[in-house]
């Protein structure tokens, strides 16, 4: 049976050739030979891929779809006995090791990321569904490279507080060399603009009231920027789904406001002043400013920014909207986590996809690949045995 296996996962590939089920054989079953498994481990992450992939967001679905499905999975894997039933599959989430999980995830996406560029974006959501009957909703903080809108890792904590201990973490694990990182004002750590810049990536980060010396320079200068050479300056406005966003992007040189001692190779600060109005009602003005070790102009910063906010459209809202995660119930030992990541690996696999040259929204493409067997096996870049 290994042999099998092994011969059709090796063809599962992203489209740059890595193999993401080649890297998924990596992971240590832990069950315990003693209880007499049933049913082989590779296995079971396959299918579980292959069912989220097709429009499969909780464990109840995935043991359907692939009951359903047998046939057409037996093409590429054994099934010594039969499909597991939908208990197995949720004991196999609880058991597995998240920190091993996450780490095979990282390796397969850093064979995708050597050919990337632009922004990382790194921010928090909390799995509201995995909190409830004495459990503490998890929270998970992401890296997502905003070009393509993979994710690239991500770090469970215990709540939204506790970003600050995550984000090093996360970042140490992930390849930041020529990228721009983006955090909100929890990630404005002198620690963290060092382990950026020491890593070969650039910082831009929020400012707010826990850096209040900084956020005092800031502001001070800003507000005297007439008497400072070299202001630029960007405004826009968007129009979209009946709102309307006038936003204003202001960088100034660093020099002489951030002290580089604390926030290493800083060099420039920015601010960005946004208005909202949707029909007749207008927000008032909402203003944010930012550091960057990176020499922005205005329009850069604008740009950064928006990719920077761009994860909760691309990311939180997916996982809640496309893979129901806040809906889901699941709390038990690491099964939210791992099911966590799960859609994150499903939600890369879609995003790097190019079988589909119509370029359908993913959750389209999710469908595609529910209802067509063909579909789904290029997805997945299968070849049968």
């Amino acid at each position: 049976m290994a042999s099998t296996l092994v011969f059709w996962v090796t063809e599962m590939t992203t489209r740059d050739g890595v193999s993401l089920m080649g890297f998924l054989d990596e992971i240590d079953d832990p069950r315990k030979p003693s209880n007499g498994t049933l049913h082989d481990f590779r296995e079971i992450l396959v299918m579980s891929i292959a069912a989220m992939l097709s429009d499969s967001d909780t464990v109840e679905d995935i043991a359907y779809w692939a009951r359903k499905k047998e046939a057409w999975l037996r093409r590429f894997l054994v099934l010594k006995n039969g499909i597991p039933s939908e208990d197995t599959f949720l004991r196999i989430f609880r058991v597995i090791d998240p920190k091993q999980f996450e780490t095979v995830f990282r390796r397969w996406v850093s064979g995708v990321v050597g050919a990337l560029s632009g922004t990382i974006a790194v921010d928090g959501k909390t799995v509201r569904g995995s909190g409830g009957g004495g459990e503490t909703a998890i929270h998970m903080v992401s890296a997502l490279a905003t070009e393509l809108g993979i994710v690239l890792g991500q770090e469970k904590v215990a709540g939204k507080s506790n970003e600050i201990t995550a984000i090093p973490e996360l970042l140490d694990a992930l390849y930041l060399k020529g990228f721009l990182v983006t955090i909100d004002a929890m990630g404005c750590q002198k620690n963290i603009a060092r382990q950026i810049t020491v890593k070969g990536g650039d910082y831009l980060l929020m400012v707010k009231g826990n850096q209040p010396s900084l956020l005092e320079a800031i502001t001070d200068t800003f507000i005297d920027q007439h008497e400072v050479p070299g202001v630029d300056r960007q405004s826009q406005v968007e129009k979209s789904h009946g709102r309307l966003v006038g936003q204003i992007a202001s960088v100034l040189p660093a020099k002489g406001v951030v002290d580089p001692a604390d926030w290493p190779k800083c060099k420039t600060i920015g601010r960005i002043d946004s208005i909202r109005k949707i029909g007749d009602k207008e927000s008032g003005l909402e203003r944010r400013y930012y550091i960057s070790s990176r020499d922005l102009s205005a329009q850069q910063l604008a740009v950064a920014v928006r990719a920077h906010w761009g994860i909760e459209n691309r990311l939180h809202w997916v996982l809640d909207v496309s893979f129901g995660e806040d809906g889901s119930t699941i709390r038990k030992d690491n099964a939210p986590q791992n099911l966590s990541l799960l859609k994150k690996i499903v939600l890369n696999l879609i995003r790097l996809d190019t079988t589909d040259k119509r370029k359908a929204s993913l959750r389209l493409k999710r469908k595609g690949a529910a209802w067509d067997d063909d579909t789904r096996m290029n997805m997945l870049g299968l070849t049968t045995l």
